[in-house]
């Protein structure tokens, strides 16, 4: 497949990787004006830095000044010091120079929940469980998730010692660990939901997306894959370039994915499919919600106005602006807004906003949102008739923000489970039950996360455990309705007994995480998600727009 160079920040200050132009502020000052008001900058800051009743560093000036000029241009245009760039990049390249482990903090100690497959720490032993207490015979207990990523990562090929406390055996072991190159994958889960279903979950469009994804497409069909769900929600978007060569995955040949406009005539461009994809003839779902942007968006888009994905879910962010990165002389980037793009439909999806109003952009964002996902048909009869949009074969789509769901499937917001999980009630209380009985959960299941995902349970007594911590927590039950307050964290125990099953799954899905990491546990997480759910009654839908497209190459 042809490889597309053009790359889409994510929403949020997510950045992308690849443009990085170097600019002397010389090649902009052909115009007078232009070198007059720069003249006004420079003496403004010679001024304040040499006479302002205190003292001014003079660099932190320089970057409040370079974020208030982009501020005012647009939501996404950014600053990224020059520190900061190095991890901003390893993001996007899909990788890094570490030791391999995927690790959380509990308390204040870095608990590795377990070693990258074939990396560097698995090589030498360490396992799922172990505490890192000391990197370079200092302290590591304390320092936060970024003090530990900052000891633990460096140049490839260098060594770092670190010292783990191992609590099933209650013994500290010493490692000497060479630097590896790490895979940060873009792709963490994909299964077989069914015989013929298979599930791919992108959290981030990296280099490396498009490869991941092959890899994980080719496994699903070797274990009979013929219907794919394809899960984007809370994905932020990134290469653009993965974005397009994933879309081209699956449609025809000639189509075009996506189409970008700006006021230099290099970002004047339309990308098309080079036919040939693997999944060019499956049924395809693809689940969104207000978390899917910018790439996640060109997908959804391409999909939905070719009419060869149903989307499911709720409405996406609303992100269509590309930047490119220019370098400065100290190594950091201004990240600046050039560009447009725009589904094959012709639809600008990206949210208004007024220059330099991030607030009015955000409550704009939220107040439209709101509307799409629990008024969804008030909210598309006031969309003017402009941005109102025709697919290859004949439906109406929405411009003006964010991709619209063929199927809106709303969140319960009343709901009990909705309630602990939206504050992690079950993740934390899950996770200090694991720490009390870490030994015992090891010895029995070890590393067979298969053998726990078919086998475990979740007793009886552990739900009632959760019960009595969540009232721990504030929350309480009652048998007068008149009482219930959902958002006040008051049910009723009827809505309680109604819960147990759905809490039963969760706790098992976050038992599976603190042994096996999130790979194991979206399985039994899904089968809680009302979106995921919704999905699998859709296929009747799903296979008649595979249809639609199967007979527009006849």
């Amino acid at each position: 497949m042809r490889r597309i160079t053009h790359y889409v920040l994510p929403a949020i200050g997510l950045v992308l990787l690849g443009i990085v132009l170097g600019v002397q502020v010389n090649s902009f000052t052909s115009d007078e004006s232009v070198y007059e008001q720069l003249q006004k900058l420079e003496r403004s800051f010679v001024i304040i830095t040499r006479q302002y009743v205190d003292p001014v560093e003079s660099q932190d000036l320089a970057e409040e000044g370079i974020e208030g000029m982009l501020e005012a241009l647009d939501p996404h245009s950014s600053y990224i010091p020059a520190e900061e760039v190095q991890g901003v990049q390893d993001t996007y390249r899909g990788s890094f120079g570490g030791i391999g482990v995927m690790f959380e903090m509990v308390e204040d100690t870095a608990r590795v929940i377990s070693p990258i497959a074939d990396g560097p720490s698995e090589r030498l032993g360490i396992m799922g469980g172990d505490r890192i207490v000391e990197i370079e015979d200092e302290s590591a207990v304390g320092i936060g998730t970024n003090g530990i990523q900052d000891r633990l990562k460096g140049e490839v090929g260098t060594t770092v010692n670190i010292t783990v406390y191992r609590p099933l055996a209650d013994q500290r072991y010493e490692f000497a660990i060479e630097r590896d190159e790490i895979p940060m994958r873009s792709i963490n889960t994909s299964y077989m939901v069914n015989d013929r279903t298979g599930y791919v979950k992108i959290d981030r469009f990296a280099m490396t997306t498009h490869e991941e994804f092959m890899e994980e497409v080719g496994v699903l069909k070797d274990e009979g894959m013929e219907r794919l769900i394809l899960d984007l929600r809370g994905n932020p978007g990134g290469v653009m370039r993965s974005a397009v060569d994933i879309a081209d995955e699956m449609l025809d040949e000639g189509l075009t994915i996506v189409e970008t406009r700006g006021r230099e005539r290099t970002m004047n461009s339309r990308f098309q499919s080079e036919g040939g994809g693997s999944l060019e003839d499956n049924p395809i779902i693809v689940l969104v919600n207000q978390g899917s942007a910018s790439a996640s968006e060109i997908v959804s888009g391409a999909l939905q106005d070719h009419d060869r994905a149903l989307v499911v879910g709720q409405r996406t962010f609303g992100k269509a602006l590309i930047q490119k990165q220019f370098e400065l002389d100290d190594g950091s980037l201004l990240q600046m807004t050039v560009g447009r793009y725009y589904t094959p439909a012709g639809r600008l999806i990206q949210t208004p906003y007024e220059q330099g109003d991030q607030e009015q952009y955000v409550e704009r964002m939220m107040e439209d949102q709101q509307n799409a996902t629990f008024h969804p048909e008030e909210y598309k009869e006031s969309i003017p008739d402009s941005l109102m949009y025709n697919t290859t074969h004949g439906r109406t789509v929405f411009g003006g923000g964010g991709i619209m769901p063929d199927v809106v499937v709303q969140p319960d917001t009343t709901s009990l489970t909705n309630f602990v999980s939206a504050i992690n009630m079950d993740f934390a209380f899950t996770r200090d039950w694991f720490m009390r009985n870490e030994q015992q959960m090891r010895s029995t299941w070890g590393d067979d996360s298969q053998a726990f995902l078919n086998e475990f349970a979740t007793p009886d007594s552990l739900v009632t455990a959760f019960w009595d911590f969540t009232k721990e927590q504030g929350v309480s039950y009652t048998t007068n309705d008149e009482e219930v307050e959902p958002g006040e964290g008051v049910f009723s125990e009827a809505e309680k007994a109604r819960s147990e099953d759905e809490i039963q799954l969760r706790l098992k899905a976050y038992l599976a995480r603190q042994l096996y990491g999130l790979r194991a546990a979206r399985p039994t997480l899904n089968e809680t998600d009302p979106v995921y759910r919704e999905a699998l009654s859709l296929w009747g839908n799903a296979e008649e727009l595979a249809a639609y497209h199967a007979a527009g190459r006849e």
